[in-house]
């Protein structure tokens, strides 16, 4: 058995990672790769839960752009979440990965009903559990779902994989002269108003002491080295002791 740093994880992906290049929808290759790169984890003995966002297909926010009720949107922002949950099941299940999909709303026929108890189970007997539909209700992010779902499995850290490789005090795709943090306090994050999290993600990640590391899924086996403890992207944490840096 490989060295852990990471025994159970939780892995917060955007739906936007998995367009790829394309302007809409499912990047087969991207798919693939991620799929790749969640199998090798796995297969160190990780214990694997995923959150997926639905914003390439469709995003809550958008609803009231549109004329639309935003509770409305909320909830087929959710649905978004669970066909892009779905399309990685399938991916990771054609690697020979058993997978569990439950959703915070009801489709028996598609997924489980989250049951935190039923998840824990999952993870104990080697399957990933990839969570769907957000926490359920409109008006929260899935960034809030995942934390929340790694509050309830109890997961030992949030690994939110982007297109970037961590946290910058300015967008390095607009200013390629910003700093990047290798560690940073979560109170620093707030100080400096930076994109991490929405305010009720990180409120709850605060609050429970368990840090958050943003990394670039997109880079091979980032996933890995991160669980075995090398130091890639940056990690908030919670001990105001420690320095930024």
């Amino acid at each position: 058995m490989a060295r852990l740093h990471y025994r159970r994880i939780l892995l917060k992906l955007s739906g936007e990672a998995l367009m790829g290049r394309q302007g809409y929808g499912i990047d087969p290759e991207v798919l693939s790769r991620f799929a790749q790169e969640i199998r090798e984890v796995h297969e160190l003995g990780c214990q694997v839960a995923i959150v997926i966002g639905g914003g390439n297909i469709f995003r809550g926010s958008q609803a009231q752009a549109l004329g639309m009720d935003r509770v409305q949107g909320d909830y087929m922002g959710m649905l978004a979440t669970v066909i892009n949950a779905m399309a990685l099941q399938d991916a990771l299940e054609k690697l020979g990965v058993h997978t569990r999909l439950q959703s915070a709303i009801k489709m028996e026929q598609i997924a489980e009903p989250f049951i935190r108890r039923r998840a824990i189970r999952h993870l104990e007997k080697g399957r990933v559990v990839i969570f769907g539909a957000g926490t359920g209700n409109p008006f929260f992010t899935t960034d809030t779902a995942a934390s929340l779902r790694a509050m309830e499995i109890r997961a030992e850290v949030i690994l939110k994989g982007t297109r970037v490789d961590g946290i910058y005090d300015a967008d390095p795709e607009r200013h390629p002269e910003a700093t990047r943090f290798n560690r940073i306090s979560g109170a620093e994050v707030i100080r400096r108003g930076l994109e991490v999290m929405d305010l009720t993600a990180f409120t709850l990640c605060r609050e429970n002491n368990i840090p958050i590391i943003i990394f670039n899924m997109h880079v091979p086996g980032n996933l890995r080295r991160i669980v075995q403890g090398e130091p890639v992207g940056s990690l908030v944490y919670w001990d105001e002791a420690t320095p930024v840096s």
